[in-house]
């Protein structure tokens, strides 16, 4: 048998989020639930709940639709074009699909297509609550592991690379951009994927709190300390001591340890440089308040910074 998986690799696009802006024109109440959402979301981000909570969160509009069979019906009136024809195509009568996304969402567009064998996140379709956790990486293989014992997979189809539990027991694998198939092994992906990462969200959102300190505390020595560029440097080493431990925590999930505290600050040396500069033509070409030297200056570097955190300070044994 042959296994997908459905989002971006047999559907053009995400089916939970088409679905959730579907209904979002329908039932407009739903922006009531969208603080909650964000909320939730930001937890996430900084690995304070998981990705089934937060999912969990975000189906809660699921209770602003009236009748959410006839919603998902509707829905697939609607987008099931955009079910890929290369799939069509290679469509055999044994195929499973196994998906992150909510069941109840699948199984008409499954049964329109006459997949016979879906596996997806059991969500309640009335309350969004789940029934274990969310269909993803190594949870898909534990799903069809206890629906089909027996199964040998002779082709695999995904879009994303966390599908890997599942291309590791296919006897082919292969990797899904578009309408292009790639074979799994051949596919190499960009490197600016790890900017569209949760990890670099979380250090996006440790750099606010870095960026904020570091103007903090530079100003508070710029009090004591004449030069705005000399006051400058030890606010910097202050708040990157703070930056340290944040990170550490939220973003790469590691444990306090001197040797990738000494690395985490080598791996500043790029930003620092860039800063200081910064701080420095602005003292001399530009003038006024000190704060604005200090936060123009603490948010230029910030990729390059995250690189090189990524890599060398924070970098995990395979």
């Amino acid at each position: 048998m042959n296994i997908y998986d459905f989002d971006e690799t047999i559907y053009n696009g995400d089916s939970t989020r088409d679905f959730y802006f579907y209904c979002l024109k329908k039932y407009p109440k739903m922006l009531l639930d969208v603080p909650r959402m964000a909320w939730s979301f930001f937890l996430y981000i900084l690995g304070a709940v998981t990705k089934t909570r937060f999912k969990q969160t975000m189906y809660r509009f699921l209770r602003r639709v009236p009748d959410i069979d006839a919603a998902a019906d509707g829905f697939w009136d609607k987008h099931e074009n955009n079910v890929k024809k290369w799939y069509r195509e290679r469509q055999k009568e044994d195929d499973v699909v196994i998906s992150a996304s909510p069941e109840f969402l699948l199984a008409p567009v499954c049964e329109r297509l006459g997949i016979k064998y879906l596996i997806a996140s059991r969500v309640d379709k009335y309350d969004g609550r789940y029934t274990g956790v969310n269909c993803h990486g190594e949870e898909k293989v534990k799903r069809l592991n206890e629906v089909m014992p027996d199964a040998r997979c002779n082709e695999f189809y995904s879009d994303s690379l966390s599908d890997a539990p599942l291309a590791n027991i296919a006897d082919a694998a292969y990797i899904v951009k578009g309408d292009a198939v790639l074979p799994w092994d051949e596919y190499k992906p960009s490197k600016l994927k790890m900017f569209f990462t949760r990890e670099f969200l979380a250090f996006l959102i440790v750099g606010v709190i870095n960026t904020l300190s570091n103007v903090i505390f530079s100003t508070i020595y710029s009090l004591f300390i004449p030069d705005t560029t000399l006051a400058f440097f030890p606010g910097y080493i202050t708040s990157n001591v703070v930056s340290y431990l944040l990170n550490s925590f939220l973003t790469f999930k590691e444990r306090l340890s001197f040797v990738r505290f000494v690395k985490f600050f080598i791996s500043y040396i790029p930003n620092f440089i860039i800063q200081t500069v910064i701080v420095w033509l602005f003292d001399r070409f530009v003038g006024g308040s000190p704060i604005i030297a200090y936060a123009i200056a603490a948010v230029i570097g910030v990729p390059v910074t995250f690189v090189f955190m990524k890599i060398f300070a924070f970098r995990k044994k395979k």
